[in-house]
C-alpha cells in the first residue's frame, strides 16, 4: 500500500471515527458509558428485529463503544438513491408516484408489518396534492436531507464541546449540557446524529419503510401564518412620559459578543430601585462613531428582560420585558415595587452572527509601523478602533477606565485579570486620572505591549478579534448597547454584573416571555408536545415543550415565510428537544422593516432513526 492510500484510509478511519462518537453521544453522556439493554441498543435507530438479533443475542448483557463502531462498520448508511431504487420498484408507472393501495398492500402484508395508521402518516408527509399518491421522491429527499443534517449537527457539538471554553467577559462561566441530560435552551441545542437502517429493498424480512420513518411518532403542525404590517411599529411605540428631563436618571453601556461556537454573550446589570416608582427603561445599540458614519450594527434588534432578584436564581422571576420600540430603542414603562432588579440583556441572533474568517480575501490590515525615528507605532487605522473599544469597555461614560471596567476588557481577550498591584504599576507609567486610566494611558499600555512583541502583531490580533473585529478591522461580531433607566420618584442605582447564572436566568425570562404571551398549540398526534409561538410587533419567537419522558427531534420548515430571517441561519433545521423540555426553536425577525413580513412555518415530529 502506498504512502497516500495509507493516509487517505487513516483519514477516513479516523472521520468514521469521530461520526461513530457523535451519534454515541448523541444518546449517551459518555463514551465510556455502556449499552445495557437492547432497547438502548436501537436508541436513536430503529433497526429491523432481525438485525437488532444479531447484535444482540440471548447472551448479551452490554456492549461499549469499541462494539457500537463494530456494528456501524457492518451496517451501512442506507443511502438516498437505494431508497429510491426501493421506492421504483413498486412504482408499475413509472410516474413517480405510489398509490396508496399498492404501499398499504407491501408494508402491511410482508417484512415486519407495519399498521394502516403509520402508511397513513408516511403518506401525510409526501401526500402535497392529497390525491391518494406518495410522492417518493420528496419523501426520499426529506429522509436524506434531515440525516445529513442531523449528523452535521451532532459533529458540531462535538467539536464544539471539544474546544469549549469559558465565556470570559464579566467572568461568565457556562458549562454545555451533558449529551442526554436536559439543556439550556437557548445556548446550544443539540441536534440528533442518527444514522439510517441498512435495510435498503423492500423484501421478505426486511422492513426498511416502517423503520426509515417510525410512521407511528411523526404527525405534524402547521402554524398559522402570521403578516406583519411595516406600519405596525408606529402603532406600538410606548410614548415618552412628560417631563421625562425632570426623572432621576441612570445608564450604563455594554457589548454583545458573538462567541466561537455562536452563542452570544454579554455582561447583566442590577438595578435598585429604593421605592415604589414608575419606571421608563430603553435598551438600543450604541453608535460609537460619529453621527455622519452610522455603524453597521445599529440594526441589531436588542430587549432587556426584567428580572427580580430573589435569594437564589431559582425564586428569580420575570417582571416584564421591552416589548414596544421607538427608532433604534426598545423600550419598556411602568411601574417598579422597592427592591432589586437583574437586567438582563438579549438580541436574537437574527442579525448578529459568526461570520467565515475565510470568507475575507487578501492580507489583513497593518496594525504597526516603524516611525523615521525608528520607534514602533499604531496605524492611524488601528488607533481609531482602539479608541472605539475605550468607549465599548468605558461602561459608566465618564471617559475613563476603572480597573473594574479595564479588567472587564482583560477577561475579554486573554483570561486575565489585572490586580491592584499591577494597576499600581500602571499608575506610574500610563496616563491616568483619579486613579482610572485615560483614553491616551489605554493606548500607551496597548503600545508598551505590542513594543515588547517587537512589532508582532499575533496578540493584537488575538485581541481585536475577541472584541468581534475582522481582518479588515470592521466590528461585524459584536453589538454595542445602552441601557437608560428613568426613575419618576426616586434615584435609581445601576450596577455591572458578571451572574455565572447570567445565561440560564436570560434563557428562564426569554422562554417565559413566550410562553406566558402566547398558547400552547399541541402537535397533531401528540398531545405531550407543544409549540408556543409569541406573535410580537417586531420579533416572532417560538418554544417547543416536550412533556414526553422520551427526547423528540422536530423538523422545522420556514420555506412559506417571507422577508423572514431566522435565528438559525437557515430556513430548514431540526431540534432536539430532551425529555420533559422546553426549548427556544426560534427567533424571527424581518429582513427589511419597512416591508410586510409573513411568518409562515410548519414543525414536525421527526422519527427515530
Amino acid at each position: 500500500m502506498s504512502f497516500q492510500a495509507s493516509r487517505r484510509s487513516s483519514e477516513d478511519e479516523e472521520t468514521f471515527y469521530m461520526q461513530c462518537r457523535a451519534a454515541y453521544l448523541a444518546v449517551f453522556r459518555s463514551s465510556l458509558t455502556n449499552i445495557t439493554s437492547k432497547q438502548q441498543l436501537c436508541h436513536g435507530r430503529n433497526p429491523s428485529q432481525a438485525t437488532l438479533s444479531k447484535y444482540w443475542t440471548p447472551g448479551t448483557s452490554k456492549l461499549n463503544f469499541d462494539d457500537f463502531c463494530g456494528i456501524l462498520k457492518c451496517e451501512r448508511q442506507t443511502e438516498e438513491a437505494e431508497l429510491m431504487r426501493a421506492f421504483k420498484a413498486m412504482d408499475v408507472n413509472g410516474d413517480g408516484y405510489i398509490l396508496h393501495s399498492a404501499l398499504e398492500k407491501v408494508l402491511t402484508t410482508k417484512g415486519e408489518k407495519m399498521t394502516t395508521e403509520e402508511v397513513n402518516t408516511i403518506f401525510s408527509l409526501a401526500d402535497v396534492n392529497k390525491d391518494g399518491k406518495l410522492d417518493y421522491t420528496q419523501f426520499c429527499r426529506l429522509f436524506a436531507s434531515t440525516v445529513r443534517q442531523c449528523q452535521s449537527v451532532a459533529m458540531q457539538k462535538l467539536e464544539t464541546d471539544g474546544r469549549w471554553k469559558k465565556q470570559n467577559f464579566g467572568s461568565q462561566s457556562y458549562s454545555p449540557p451533558k449529551a442526554g441530560a436536559p439543556s439550556d435552551p437557548t445556548a446550544v441545542e443539540v441536534a440528533a446524529a442518527h444514522r439510517a437502517d441498512s435495510d435498503s429493498s423492500l423484501k421478505k424480512d426486511s422492513k426498511p419503510l416502517s423503520r426509515l420513518s417510525s410512521a407511528r411518532s411523526r404527525r405534524s403542525s402547521l402554524s398559522n401564518a402570521v403578516t406583519v404590517r411595516a406600519s405596525n411599529a408606529k402603532a406600538s411605540q410606548v410614548l415618552e412620559p412628560a417631563g421625562l428631563q425632570d426623572w432621576h436618571h441612570s445608564f450604563r453601556k455594554g457589548c454583545f459578543f458573538v462567541e466561537e461556537d455562536g452563542s452570544i454573550s454579554s455582561l447583566q446589570y442590577q438595578l435598585h430601585v429604593p421605592q415604589t416608582t414608575n419606571v421608563y427603561i430603553t435598551i438600543h445599540p450604541l453608535n460609537i462613531h460619529t453621527p455622519e458614519k452610522p455603524s453597521s450594527w445599529m440594526t441589531v434588534d436588542t430587549a432587556l428582560f426584567i428580572v427580580s432578584a430573589g435569594e437564589t436564581k431559582e425564586e428569580a422571576t420575570l417582571v416584564s420585558f421591552t416589548e414596544s420600540k421607538d427608532k433604534e430603542k426598545y423600550v419598556w414603562m411602568g411601574e417598579l415595587n422597592a427592591g432589586t432588579y437583574y437586567l438582563l440583556p438579549f438580541t436574537s441572533g437574527c442579525r448578529l452572527k459568526k461570520h467565515n474568517k475565510k470568507s475575507f480575501p487578501g492580507k489583513s490590515v497593518e496594525l504597526v509601523y516603524k516611525t523615521d525615528t525608528g520607534e514602533l507605532d499604531f496605524t492611524r487605522e488601528l488607533r481609531e478602533v482602539l479608541s472605539d473599544v475605550f468607549d465599548m469597555i468605558d461602561l459608566d461614560g465618564n471617559g475613563l477606565l476603572s480597573l473594574e471596567e479595564y479588567n472587564f476588557f482583560e477577561l475579554r481577550t486573554s483570561g486575565e485579570q489585572c490586580d491592584k498591584e499591577a494597576w499600581a504599576i500602571c499608575k506610574e507609567n500610563f496616563d491616568m486620572r483619579k486613579n482610572q486610566l485615560t483614553r491616551q494611558g489605554f493606548m500607551e499600555l496597548n503600545l508598551m505591549e505590542a513594543t515588547e512583541k517587537d512589532g508582532d502583531s499575533a496578540d493584537l490580533w488575538v485581541t481585536l478579534e475577541a472584541m468581534g473585529y475582522n481582518q479588515m478591522l470592521e466590528l461585524t461580531e459584536a453589538c454595542p448597547f445602552q441601557i437608560d433607566v428613568y426613575c419618576e420618584s426616586s434615584q435609581p442605582s445601576l450596577q455591572t454584573l458578571s451572574l455565572e447564572s447570567g445565561p440560564k436566568l436570560l434563557n428562564q425570562a426569554v422562554q417565559k416571555s413566550i410562553t406566558a404571551k402566547s398558547g400552547a398549540k399541541a402537535l397533531r398526534g401528540h398531545d405531550n408536545v407543544f409549540i408556543f409561538t409569541y406573535k410580537g410587533e417586531h420579533r416572532i419567537s417560538s418554544v417547543i415543550a416536550n412533556k414526553t419522558n422520551q427526547k423528540v427531534t422536530v423538523h422545522v420548515n420556514n420555506e412559506q415565510s417571507r422577508n423572514c430571517c431566522s435565528s438559525r441561519g437557515m430556513t430548514v433545521f431540526a431540534v432536539e428537544i430532551p425529555a420533559r423540555t422546553k426549548m427556544v426553536c426560534q427567533h424571527v425577525l424581518p429582513i427589511n422593516d419597512k416591508q410586510d413580513w409573513t411568518y409562515n412555518c410548519l414543525e414536525t415530529i421527526l422519527p427515530s432513526i
